[in-house]
């Protein structure tokens, strides 16, 4: 599952990507609010890929029953990882670690202030 979701990404296929996800399911970028539900999750991914370019390498995947977990870098030097919750061949539940501060930076995004949103 988790090497379908990598391929999805890297392809920005938000389409496919959300097909990975239940319907009810969370995607919690910890540096972001969680998104809740496939459509949401699709909504996010289709904004993300229109705002960046991103490219998840992978360094290490490890697997413990139910979930997965990755170690991931982009070809820009940010590093981070995320937690996959895996139920009947679904996603339902996401976490991600990284900093979003250095991802803006790198990619000429604007930087948030963080009085206004205390997750940056």
């Amino acid at each position: 599952m988790l090497q379908k979701w990598i391929d999805c990404f890297n392809a920005a296929d938000a389409v496919a990507l959300a097909n990975l996800y239940a319907q009810d399911a969370i995607n919690h970028q910890v540096a972001n609010t969680p998104v809740i539900g496939k459509t949401a999750i699709h909504k996010m991914f289709v904004n993300e890929f229109a705002t960046s370019k991103m490219v998840c390498i992978v360094e290490h995947i490890f697997e413990d029953g139910e979930w997965a977990i990755m170690e991931w870098k982009d070809p820009l030097g940010l590093r981070g990882c995320g937690f996959f919750h895996v139920q009947n061949d679904k996603i339902v539940f996401q976490r991600g670690y990284w900093d979003k501060l250095s991802f803006l930076k790198q990619h000429g995004l604007p930087v948030e202030n963080s009085d206004e949103n205390p997750n940056t």
